[in-house]
């Protein structure tokens, strides 16, 4: 070859690595107190953000079972996979950020949360085969799960990691889901008029909300809660309201809730020239 086509292929190649871009950082699964997970790879959140725990109300039992839980998880102790299920707005996500920060503010470097999106179920063993190798525990966290109808290998995948398969995830790795129902795939009245084994049929969606160990329910909340949640907030940031005015709002919406309560407030900010 002559001297000029070794120049010539010497130029593309130096063209074709400009071109192509740099492989992707390997996150450091130590330095961040969350990790947003996209099937492929992780990227560091540098904060974590989310209400005290004594601003969640109207949901103190469940607040006592996660944080629990995920303080135990920190240290190392024994812990559950957790499926949080119920009505809309209620604090479930919330309550997993809080009960993370409250466990970081204890040790940061012991626990981090890892949400992964609900599209990327399919890189959940390539994000397990990174935290495994950490020395630290994480709470892979995977908000607002639903499966569509027929599909039976998203909800497979699911229970195999959670115990059981060869894909199982790793020590130092627990699940949390969020979801609206408590079965998370969805079931149809029609189910129950299947002639063969129609309580396998059944058992085969309920078996995958029972692989965790917690399951924790919550509902929409009563007046009395709602109008605590507002107070809550209120306090917190030197607001005042009527209770008339914070009912009439969540009647135009149709929905008492955590999420409502706190759209209230930010309304409320918004009429004194306040930012939250």
């Amino acid at each position: 070859m002559s001297e000029n086509h070794e120049t010539l292929l010497s130029r593309i190649a130096d063209a074709l690595d400009r071109l192509a871009p740099p492989a992707p950082a390997s996150a450091d699964w130590l330095a961040h107190p969350a990790y947003l997970w996209d099937g492929a790879e992780a990227r560091a959140v540098s904060a974590l953000v989310a209400p005290r725990l004594s601003l969640l109300r109207g949901i103190d039992q469940q607040k006592s079972v996660v944080v629990s839980n995920v303080e135990r998880h920190a240290a190392g102790h024994a812990a559950h996979d957790m499926l949080l299920w119920g009505s809309r707005g209620m604090g479930k996500s919330a309550l997993l950020r809080s009960a993370i920060v409250t466990a970081q503010d204890a040790d940061p470097q012991a626990i981090a949360l890892v949400q992964v999106a609900p599209d990327a179920l399919s890189g959940l063993t390539a994000l397990f085969a990174q935290l495994d190798a950490q020395q630290r525990r994480f709470l892979v966290y995977i908000d607002d799960l639903g499966f569509e109808d027929g599909d039976s290998t998203g909800p497979r995948q699911l229970r195999s990691w959670l115990e059981g398969g060869v894909e199982a995830r790793p020590a130092n790795v627990r699940l949390a889901v969020t979801a609206n129902r408590r079965a998370i795939v969805s079931r149809h009245m029609s189910e129950q008029d299947d002639p063969i084994n129609q309580r396998d049929v059944v058992d085969d969606k309920l078996a995958l909300a029972d692989r965790f160990g917690l399951s924790v329910g919550f509902h929409a909340c009563d007046q009395d809660d709602y109008l605590a949640i507002i107070r809550g907030y209120a306090e917190e940031y030197g607001l005042t309201f009527d209770e008339g005015d914070a009912l009439e709002w969540s009647r135009r919406r149709g929905a008492r809730s955590g999420r409502v309560a706190w759209h209230y407030v930010n309304e409320l900010a918004g009429r004194a020239g306040r930012v939250l």
